[in-house]
């Protein structure tokens, strides 16, 4: 029986599973978006967005329970310092999954997995950078 057994298994065993989420999210929070097979993102989110409301308050537990989880020192200073602070007034749902086809050699669906507000972050980060003006019709 599968009565209360959350999450997928994606046919692998526990430890390929924790470090296929771990990598999976140091990828997506070191580049903003990643492109992967729809089960492994709907899983990937259930992962992400708790460490996200974990580090939107910054104490020394909360960067301790996160590295716990990531192992890496660059990306929980990310986490803490530039994402986290993106989504402070928002209660929920930093990420967005949108589906995009599906694998050319066995046909399996695949999605793009994206922080909100990455492409805003990363054209801030570069120089020249102007808001979006409003269009009025």
């Amino acid at each position: 029986m599968n009565h209360r057994k959350t999450g997928r298994r994606l046919n692998r065993t526990c430890a390929h599973i924790k470090a296929l989420k771990k990598n999976l999210t140091l990828a997506l929070l070191r580049h903003g978006q990643i492109k992967t097979t729809l089960p492994k993102a709907k899983e990937l989110r259930r992962f992400v967005e708790p460490l996200i409301t974990l580090a939107k308050e910054d104490s020394v537990s909360h960067r301790r329970l996160a590295f716990a989880k990531l192992r890496n020192d660059e990306i929980v200073a990310k986490l803490f310092n530039d994402i986290a602070p993106r989504f402070k007034e928002r209660p929920g749902g930093y990420s967005r999954v949108l589906k995009c086809g599906f694998r050319a050699g066995d046909n399996a669906p695949m999605a793009i997995i994206e922080l909100l507000g990455w492409k805003e972050a990363k054209a801030r980060a570069t120089k020249g950078w102007t808001p979006p003006q409003e269009i009025k019709r």
